[in-house]
């Protein structure tokens, strides 16, 4: 159960951070999934130590843990347009 719980939290913050990257247009409901997951990953690493919380690949989902994963998800999606176009956007 709680995977797909990160399933569907992943895709909705995966999808929220295309929008405010702009990149929604290009990508489908797998690769906003895949978006929201690894950005998790990424604030468990980077974003977690700074804002505290734990990112929801622990199995949390409180504010801290959405946001922070938020805000990996909005990382990924710079460096991957960073190295797409040449600038982020």
């Amino acid at each position: 159960m709680g995977l797909i719980i990160l399933l569907i939290v992943g895709g909705i913050i995966g999808w929220l951070a295309s929008m405010v990257m702009r990149t929604d247009g290009q990508q489908g409901i797998i690769l906003n999934v895949v978006v929201g997951i690894v950005g998790a990953l990424i604030a468990g690493f980077l974003v977690t130590p700074l804002i505290g919380g734990a990112p929801i690949t622990s199995g949390s989902f409180d504010v801290m843990s959405l946001v922070s994963s938020f805000i990996g998800a909005v990382i990924l999606l710079a460096i991957v347009n960073l190295f797409r176009r040449g600038s982020v956007r």
